[in-house]
């Protein structure tokens, strides 16, 4: 490398050679390398020739059929509104009405229903019934708020069916009630029937996107996601006869729920017999409320047990823990390593006493702790995550609390969990025999139920449970009475300017430590750990930052497109909280780049189909063309895995293990994709149960995931029927699959798709160098197949999921050779350099070829 101006001096030759490699890059943008050649022989030349000649004047596929036509011609030139006019009011059915009425009077007198009533009197939403029945009677949009445990999820919805099967109306009410997750629509409807002493599909069911078991049409509660009640609109955005919408759990602000919650303020002013309820936790609700003109809010009060509070300072006065300083590894202060390692310390500890210096004095001050523990919190390592605190922690709890119940420990990830797992296993004073010690993560075997929700078998003195955030709200596990919040959680957000997701540690709010404190007091009074001082607490955000801040939008654009609510920018500024309008730009433009939209940000044929798949887009266009070039059974099972999550699995202590036999599953397909494939497969060529769960064993993979995929695959195949590109049902049929042994088309597919998410192998010194098309630098995840992968057949990888974590990480990537990207890729531009002629893709793949014509 060139030598630096002699005048430059410390920092500033840093900052020369930085400005010189980032020119070097924009340079090469500009101007891009050749990346390999592309030579197609004449006979190859003659075929396509040939195959474009013949097809040219070829009408499309969908051109023919007068049913799509009518149905596109109405979504690019109509307008919500217009559908909105012929909103229809329901009407009465006398007949009904008498009908349900007795069925109500009789199912009051089944013994088990009275036993039922017996526990819903002592929810505190009970207590408050008329209070919700007038309140809802009287407004036609409400706030009811209630923290876990009060009863709203559950009683609301039959507080208003028993009022009008009692006034004899109950035909005039269909009530529907979304909530954010499948398995909370199903536990819930299946817990609503059975306080009512009936079974699903009576007055009370569920529907979610892979399975449902609907109730009557009136009369009747149906408990959904909101994605279903949003793809029931697209045909009925006046929802005609439902005479109560109730979003529940809004609280947690994901996108789906945000969305409805805007759409809804303009089919009210249309549907002025429609009731609409939102629920919420108590944090939060004024929001909602405002948000609606300041319609009417009740809360409902709480029903947890006294849950006593620790902080950081407790934990260390507990156990009377110590954090090392950075410095003390260092025996000689000659280390060159010293110095630099002072200077960082001492830096982090003036920016750390700036921030908590007034709340430590105090502390001093108050004299509440004694001079040790005040030292341990001047100590910036304090704020880091301490496995050897919480496993003390632990210790303290199991050797010191008298009181029987589970440890509940909040932890930010699989690593974390696994590590702390592994410390508990061989710490000296504390015997594993005695305890029972349960993983809680989605990517962990799903473990037996009963260990998790029962107490602990004979001779196990507790249960202690290791945790991401998922027992936070969508799990509840009733034993547990002393909670241990590590304080921080991982959070997926999208950065619009780098283009880039990260996956990174952060601070929880207090929405999320009262959630994670309020696990402690579901039985009796709990005690909660929150391993952060209360000086940091006063710098909590008070609730976690909404799903639609965070993240790309390309769904929603297509969603709000198919709904007819006019320009995306124009709608998304009129959510509750409106995402940056780069986001919204750099989401239109991939979707531009997929022909899913024109220039004038129409919907295209292709982003029609798009929009009625609720997949993301780019799995969409994956099914799309796997049906269009007979190949549908390998891109079914991968769209099946990208859309719901991978079927392999990481166990504690196997890691090894598992990767190998992850590698001879594959049989060298380089392919994470098209592994997905071959595990699903497999998995439905066993012919019993036993064979199915061996084969699930043996690989490491989750029988029940797998389960669900092949369902999904069937889903999907009467999604694409009802759309007119299947005819068959069956993910194996023949007329769809004549090519799915074609690895290479197949692979094709996934490129077309995935493009242009696309990353180059740039090997320099026998190293695989990754990086995307703008130079910047990316490394496979550890979980891909093609990490330990040597020498690269192709330097080209297609990927769907990037994640900045603790690096730039490939989640899952497939190899692909040069044509498909040609083939599939868009920004094409040709050059002749000193009479040798190229192409390039997407502004810079560059590739030498020859003549073109």
């Amino acid at each position: 490398m060139k030598r630096h101006p002699a005048h430059l001096k410390g920092k500033e030759i840093g900052l020369y050679f930085a400005k010189k490699n980032k020119q070097k890059r924009l340079d090469e943008m500009k101007n891009p390398k050749p990346l390999g050649t592309i030579l197609l022989s004449e006979s190859k030349r003659e075929q396509i020739s040939k195959l474009i000649e013949a097809n040219k004047d070829s009408p499309a596929m969908y051109i023919d059929d007068l049913q799509f036509k009518h149905k596109f011609s109405n979504i690019v030139t109509g307008k919500i509104d217009e559908k909105l006019e012929f909103a229809a009011t329901i009407k009465g059915d006398p007949h009904l009405d008498a009908l349900y009425y007795e069925q109500f009077l009789e199912s009051k007198r089944d013994l088990k229903y009275g036993l039922m009533m017996k526990k819903r009197m002592k929810l505190p939403a009970f207590e408050m019934r008329d209070e919700i029945i007038n309140l809802i009677e009287n407004n036609q949009i409400c706030v009811i708020s209630g923290e876990t445990g009060c009863g709203k999820t559950t009683q609301v919805a039959q507080f208003i069916l028993d009022d009008y099967l009692t006034k004899q109306k109950g035909s005039t009410c269909r009530i529907v009630c979304t909530q954010p997750r499948r398995i909370s629509a199903i536990s819930i409807a299946m817990r609503v029937a059975e306080e009512r002493a009936e079974k699903l599909g009576n007055s009370v069911g569920y529907q979610i996107r892979l399975e449902k078991e609907l109730p009557r049409v009136k009369g009747s509660i149906t408990f959904c996601t909101t994605g279903v009640i949003l793809k029931q609109m697209e045909s009925d955005p006046s929802l005609d006869g439902v005479s109560h919408l109730i979003l529940d759990e809004i609280h947690e602000r994901d996108i789906m729920s945000d969305f409805i919650i805007s759409l809804m303020k303009t089919v009210i002013t249309k549907r002025k017999d429609l009731k609409l309820i939102l629920m919420s936790a108590t944090l939060n609700s004024d929001k909602f409320s405002k948000y609606y003109d300041n319609c009417p809010k009740l809360e409902i009060p709480g029903f947890t047990y006294h849950v006593e509070e620790y902080y950081l300072e407790d934990a260390i006065k507990h156990t009377g823990f110590e954090f090392s300083l950075p410095l003390n590894k260092f025996r000689e202060k000659q280390n060159p390593k010293f110095h630099f390692m002072k200077r960082n310390y001492d830096k982090r500890h003036a920016e750390y006493m700036r921030q908590f210096g007034p709340y430590l004095r105090k502390l001093r001050y108050d004299k509440r702790y004694t001079l040790d523990v005040i030292q341990q919190l001047e100590n910036p390592n304090c704020e880091e995550l301490s496995y050897d605190l919480i496993v003390d922690l632990i210790i303290y709890i199991c050797h010191k609390m008298k009181e029987a119940g589970a440890i509940l420990v909040f932890l930010t990830g699989y690593s974390e969990i696994s590590q702390l797992h592994n410390l508990l296993q061989f710490h000296r004073n504390f015997n594993v025999q005695d305890y029972l010690i349960l993983p809680l993560h989605s990517q962990m075997p799903t473990v037996d139920q009963r260990q998790i929700f029962e107490p602990p078998p004979p001779g196990i003195k507790r249960k202690i449970i290791l945790s991401t955030n998922i027992a936070e709200t969508s799990i509840t596990i009733d034993d547990v009475v002393y909670v241990i919040d590590c304080g921080k959680h991982k959070m997926k957000k999208y950065c619009p300017e780098t283009n880039n997701q990260t996956l990174l540690s952060e601070w929880v709010t207090l929405a999320n430590a009262k959630q994670r404190k309020g696990r402690a007091g579901r039985v009796k009074p709990g005690i909660c750990y929150h391993l952060y001082h209360r000086g940091r607490e006063q710098f909590l955000d008070s609730y976690p930052l909404p799903e639609i801040l965070r993240t790309r939008l390309e769904d929603v654009i297509l969603m709000i497109k198919l709904l007819q609510l006019g320009p995306a920018m124009e709608f998304l500024q009129t959510l509750l909280d409106k995402p940056s309008e780069k986001t919204v730009e750099v989401s239109i433009e991939l979707l531009k780049r997929m022909n899913a939209l024109d220039e004038e940000e129409n919907l295209t044929p292709l982003g029609f189909h798009l929009a009625r798949l609720p997949v993301h887009p780019q799995i969409g266009k994956m099914l799309l063309l796997g049906s269009i070039f007979s190949c549908l059974d390998p891109i079914l099972s991968i769209a099946a895995s990208l859309d719901y999550k991978d079927a392999f699995q990481l166990p504690l202590g196997k890691t090894e293990a598992a990767e190998l036999k992850k590698d001879q599953l594959a049989n060298d397909c380089k392919s994470d994709h098209i592994l997905s494939h071959i595990a699903l497969t497999r998995f439905e060529e066993c012919v019993t149960q036993f064979q199915a769960k061996s084969f699930c064993w043996e690989y490491f993979l989750s029988y029940y995931t797998l389960v669900l995929q092949q369902n999904m695959k069937k889903q999907f195949m009467l999604y694409l029927r009802d759309m007119n590109f299947v005819t068959d049902t069956d993910p194996k049929a023949r007329d769809v699959n004549r090519n799915s042994d074609n690895v290479s088309l197949v692979k094709a597919i996934i490129c077309a798709a995935l493009y242009p998410n696309v990353i180059i192998n740039k090997m320099k010194n026998l190293r695989n160098l990754l990086y995307t098309p703008d130079h910047k630098r990316v490394q496979l995840h550890k979980k891909s197949i093609l990490v330990t992968e040597g020498v690269y057949e192709s330097p080209f990888l297609v990927y769907y999921l990037r994640l900045k974590s603790t690096s730039d990480f490939i989640h899952d990537a497939t190899m692909v050779h040069p044509l498909p990207l040609i083939f599939f890729g868009d920004q094409y531009a040709q050059h002749i350099d000193n009479g040798v002629t190229s192409i390039s893709v997407n502004r810079c793949l560059k590739f030498k070829c020859s003549k073109l014509q």
